[in-house]
């Protein structure tokens, strides 16, 4: 907050108009509103918008106001055009996140008493971060980047107990949390506090809350499923999810502290066997073959092996294992697969865990049994034998870039096709680097050279050497250039690279790949293996796993569903990111929707299940328009039992299916036919939704799920389908990301407090509509606490002294003051509707009020007209409601005394913008800037010239005192070919700007044989022509209209300038000024042409 008690008076003066605003709202039960009688409000006078229900497990905090600002915004530009608006907003209970933290609440007491006194931790120390996997830019694969996380995080975790405490939760009050159900009770009633503050016009009396709590959500939870179940959408199936050993079931993204969006990705693990087991691997003797397992999503470069690779300073370790052996001469489709025998794997700790997890290792509990540990360098020099290498013994090498956070911490050698491998290998050719990590250069280096296996267009077998020859790449440190090689060998690789060896010789890579995936895990040379993507924390605080996992499944993906839900997509306006979506339904494949533990609704076939909190999330916007009539404003449907009311027991799925699929009302009777119609009638009339907002972030889950659940359960009900969507960036904070620990952040609540809901609302507006990171700036926040409060005083002033204000005839100041506020009601509109809320701040408040400050200077002396600045303050008031109603409706209540409410008042009424007198203004305002600048060059001291007398006089100061304006009436000539030339393809040049750009360049050759440029060299009559031809181009572009091609201006020249001779004078500080009207082609100087719009002018 800006410092100084002033700052703080306006401040608390915006939190008393915000008050007195929201009473009168809360008064006028504005924004309940109910569904018009059958035959009233046609399907465009009706605004339904929904934004995501926040999660109730803290405060909103300022980037929840941010997006869920674009729908407040959009749903207050509605009502003010006089449509039936429904912005209602319910709350997320549902999964595992409130559990985890109850549980976590629970375990910090029990551990360390109330209030917790917890030990002090001393930090860790981050491990550098490494490279990834050479394999993470495969084409298909789907993780990137060379960096990865640091292991360890610095410092200790967040104790639950704090972070209730930076809520501000009550000390005494924390205890009670260790009850999941109190999280229901408590955020919930603060969330519509801070949201109410924020002047949202939430309609409260549809409001809920997730999970089995709600009787009535919960019914609607069930419905939604069996009907999914019904339409074949949903299978019971062994898959590899996301998993979370502590917790015991998938672990899906809103079930997690981190790695939202991660998925499982799938490698094959060649078995690359030892073929001596000295030093610490002695002790595997008699176990079975010892295996070394090497990551790789390109199994079709194994023909390429010359070697394998181990970090040297990595902690391996040895797990008992069953594999099928491996059948040296390939894999006979039809011959029966070998039985499994004892082994032994050599791979990481956490690579071992997830290969546990899917059946890949034997173990109790999925806890691998592991026999040893050793470091990488103590598996430098071991033979291995890797299947379909061209050699019989290749050898374990050194790579310092290796991860040990990706794959299996080993990796196999194919330098032909991997630029990495290539520049690694030559590396190692040298005595000294062989010497230093005891290798034997004659033997395990200097024989093994790259093994042509594909050939790519361009840069046939060897394409690593290839380009790390043109690339210039000298070593394997020269990491930002292997990479940018490594991605372009891959991507070449896959796309136009063809076999060379094998039994697939002559197929694309593409198409091999899989082929010898598949044949690689049946001839038991690899072992399938999934990983997450990226690492997965649970909110319970735990590692996650890939795990095979017997769960429920909704099918995405499915072909047929796909389809259909592409074509919902199409049909909808998609503000931004509509090529996000169709990305997100291109990779989207079957999602686990149930779960064992944690808050929800239960499967209803199978009740041993929750369902998954992004599951029970895809079309609740259905559920909002009964749930007034229902739950009766009571958000956990516990309202007592009334008459008419309807019991929880009478909303079964016959309840269900005849409101929302226009099934036969219920045979019960339990629910009086009335009542059913205005159920029907509210969910007929509201759909389909009209807008959802959201941050990006929920374009890979949430947002692509209800697409899906819609295009299924509504696949017979077109005009029931989302007509419109919108994502946004993050939002920073004073231009860095949000951070409670590094003091960055604010809540919803606190900001409203520091700069009122107006001047957070400004800030939210002004912040960005993107899909990039926008930006809350608090110095525009304070400034628009000053801005908001003496805008207000300047219009109490204005309005307590119309009486003495100008009255009668309109000059032309008047006249075009009157005009750009029309212009700017039209632009400040077509923003609101375009979801351009900075461009609608920009139009309607900055440039309006610039608009304002032009016109009080323009009068001068005779001052502002009365109509016109009561005008302003109302167009003012308006204009800036959807963005700051509480200041809008101080203005209208209090200021201009209007009867009503502003955010229903209507949307400005407007003439016709008049494009002539929009050019006429801004053709005053330009010969003001003109005569300036010429008036300074004009009076400037002449510079001293070298050698001059010493002791002259200096030269007599000049001072102009009058102007002389010559006009031209009309363009003539090639000027006047031009326009008629542009005005010849005016829909193109105002159009795309590829087109545009192409019928601009067009018009020398058209004027080439024009007298007056005949015989001009090309070149020279292009710099004639393109100047003008450009401006009267962008001129047309800004008026808006084809007037600006016309060969005379759209208005007098010269009676333009004699009728705003004082305000011309006045503001150049000049004495005299007179116009005259000459020909086109000349003018007094001899020198200078006068233009029409371009006047010659002559100082004295």
């Amino acid at each position: 907050m800006a410092e100084g008690e002033g700052s703080k008076a306006r401040r608390d003066e915006l939190l008393k108009w915000q008050a007195a605003a929201q009473q009168k709202w809360e008064d006028a039960k504005v924004f309940e509103v109910d569904a018009p009688s059958e035959g009233e409000g046609g399907p465009d006078e009706k605004f339904f918008g929904t934004f995501p229900y926040p999660y109730m497990n803290g405060l909103l905090h300022l980037g929840h106001a941010f997006s869920l600002s674009k729908l407040i915004f959009s749903c207050a530009y509605h009502k003010l055009e006089g449509k039936h608006v429904l912005f209602a907003q319910g709350f997320h209970c549902t999964g595992m996140p409130i559990k985890a933290c109850a549980d976590k609440i629970d375990m910090e007491i029990t551990q360390f008493g109330c209030p917790p006194q917890f030990p002090v931790e001393v930090k860790q120390t981050a491990e550098p971060p490494k490279e990834e996997p050479k394999a993470a830019n495969v084409p298909g694969a789907k993780f990137s980047g060379k960096k990865t996380k640091a292991a360890a995080k610095e410092g200790p975790a967040k104790r639950q107990w704090d972070i209730m405490v930076a809520n501000g939760v009550a000390i005494d009050e924390i205890p009670k949390f260790r009850k999941s159900e109190h999280w229901l009770d408590y955020f919930p009633k603060l969330a519509m506090r801070d949201i109410s503050a924020l002047g949202a016009g939430v309609d409260w009396r549809r409001s809920f809350i997730t999970t089995a709590r709600n009787p009535y959500y919960d019914s609607f939870i069930r419905w939604q499923f069996e009907v999914l179940r019904r339409q074949g959408r949903i299978e019971k199936a062994t898959r590899l999810a996301v998993y979370s050993p502590k917790d015991g079931q998938p672990c899906a993204d809103h079930d997690r502290a981190s790695g939202e969006g991660a998925k499982p990705q799938d490698y094959v693990l060649i078995k690359m066997r030892a073929l001596e087991l000295p030093g610490p691997l002695a002790a595997l003797q008699g176990k079975g073959p010892v295996y070394l397992l090497a990551a790789t999503l390109r199994p079709e470069t194994m023909y390429g092996q010359v070697n394998c690779w181990v970090l040297p300073d990595g902690q391996y370790a040895a797990f008992a294992a069953r594999s099928r052996p491996y059948v040296e001469n390939g894999y006979e489709p039809g011959a029966p697969q070998a039985a499994e025998e004892d082994c032994v794997f050599v791979m990481t700790d956490r690579s071992a865990r997830n290969l546990a997890w899917q059946d890949g290792l034997p173990g109790d509990n999925h806890v691998p049994v592991k026999l040893a540990e050793f470091k990488g360098s103590e598996l430098l020099g071991l033979p291995v034998a890797a299947p379909r290498s061209s050699y019989k013994k290749i050898y374990v090498l050194p790579l310092p870039s290796i991860s040990m956070t990706k794959g299996t911490g080993v990796v196999t050698g194919a330098p032909s096709d991997s630029p990495d491998d290539w520049r690694a290998l030559e590396d190692l050719r040298s005595e000294a680097k062989a010497k230093y990590y005891g290798l034997d250069l004659e033997t395990m280096i200097a024989p093994f050279k790259a093994v042509p296996m594909i050939d790519i267009p361009g840069y046939g077998t060897l394409a690593a050497e290839v380009v790390c020859t043109r690339m210039g790449i000298k070593n394997q440190h020269d990491t930002k250039k292997l990479a940018e090689a490594k991605a372009e060998v891959y991507l070449k690789g896959f796309t136009s690279g063809v076999m060379t060896v094998g039994n697939h010789t002559g197929v694309k890579v593409s198409e091999a790949k899989k082929l010898i995936w598949n044949e690689a895990i049946k001839e038991g040379s690899a072992v399938a293996y999934s990983e997450s993507d990226k690492p997965v924390v649970s909110r319970s605080g735990e590692d996650c796993v890939v795990a095979l996992t017997d769960q429920w499944y909704l099918k995405y993906g499915e072909p047929e569903w796909q389809a259909t839900t592409r074509q919902v997509l199409q049909s909808m306006t998609m503000y931004q990111s509509g090529k996000a979506f169709e990305e997100a339904l291109d990779w989207l494949n079957q999602w686990a929707c149930s779960r064992s533990f944690g808050l929800g609704t239960r499967l209803p076939w199978d009740p041993q299940y929750l369902i998954e909190s992004l599951s029970d999330s895809t079309i609740y916007m259905a559920f909002y328009t009964v749930a007034h009539i229902l739950q009766r404003g009571n958000i956990y449907g516990e309202a007592p039992p009334a008459p008419g009311a309807i019991p929880p027991e009478a909303v079964n799925a016959e309840f269900w299916e005849h409101i929302f699929l226009d099934g036969p009302a219920p045979k019960d009777g339990q629910i009086p036919s009335d009542v059913l119609a205005t159920c029907r009638r509210e969910f007929d009339f509201w759909y389909p939704m009209d807008l959802r907002v959201s941050g990006k972030d929920l374009i890979q889950n949430h947002l692509t799920f209800c697409l899906y659940t819609h295009a299924s359960i509504w696949a017979d009900f077109p005009g029931r389908q989302p007509r419109a969507m919108r994502t946004n960036g993050h939002l920073l904070l004073n231009h860095q990301p949000m951070s409670k620990s590094k003091g960055n952040f604010k809540t919803l609540q606190e900001g409203i407090a520091e700069y009122s809901a107006d001047a957070c609302r400004v800030g939210l507006a002004d912040a960005g509509d993107s899909m990039d990171d926008a930006n809350f700036d608090e110095k525009v926040a304070n400034a628009a606490v000053l801005r908001l409060t003496k805008e207000a005083q300047w219009m109490g002033e204005a309005v307590a002294a119309q009486d003495s204000l100008r009255t009668g005839a309109d000059t032309f100041i008047d006249r075009a003051f009157d005009n750009e506020m029309s212009a700017a009601c039209n632009i400040t509109a077509a923003a609101y509707k375009g979801l351009e809320f900075k461009e609608a701040l920009k139009a309607g408040w900055f440039e309006l009020q610039n608009l304002r400050d032009w016109y009080r200077v323009a009068c001068g002396q005779h001052g502002m007209k009365r109509d016109h600045v009561l005008r302003f303050i109302d167009v003012q008031a308006r204009l800036m409601a959807p963005i700051a109603p509480h200041w809008a409706e101080h203005i209208w209540g209090n200021i201009l005394k209007r009867n009503g409410l502003v955010v229903t008042a209507g949307w400005p009424e407007t003439s016709p913008v008049d494009a002539s007198l929009q050019h006429a203004r801004r053709y005053l305002e330009k010969q003001i800037v003109e005569v300036r600048k010429r008036v300074t060059k004009a009076e400037a001291p002449p510079k001293k010239k070298r050698g001059g007398a010493a002791g002259a006089p200096p030269p007599a100061k000049v001072q102009i005192t009058a102007v002389a304006f010559q006009v031209a009436p009309e363009f003539t000539g090639w000027h006047a070919a031009v326009l008629q030339q542009l005005a010849g393809s005016y829909e193109t040049l105002v159009g795309p700007a590829a087109a545009a750009q192409e019928a601009l360049k067009a018009v020398p050759a058209a004027l080439a044989g024009h007298p007056s440029l005949a015989g001009m060299p090309e070149a020279k009559l292009r710099a004639q022509v393109m100047p003008f031809a450009k401006y009267k181009q962008e001129e047309a572009i800004e008026i808006g209209s084809k007037q600006m091609l016309d060969v005379r201006l759209p208005f007098d020249e010269a009676a333009l300038l004699r009728e705003n001779e004082e305000y011309l004078l006045r503001s150049v500080g000049l004495k005299s000024l007179s116009v005259a009207t000459c020909d086109a082609a000349a003018s007094a100087g001899g020198t200078d042409v006068a233009l029409p719009g371009a006047p010659h002018m002559h100082l004295s």
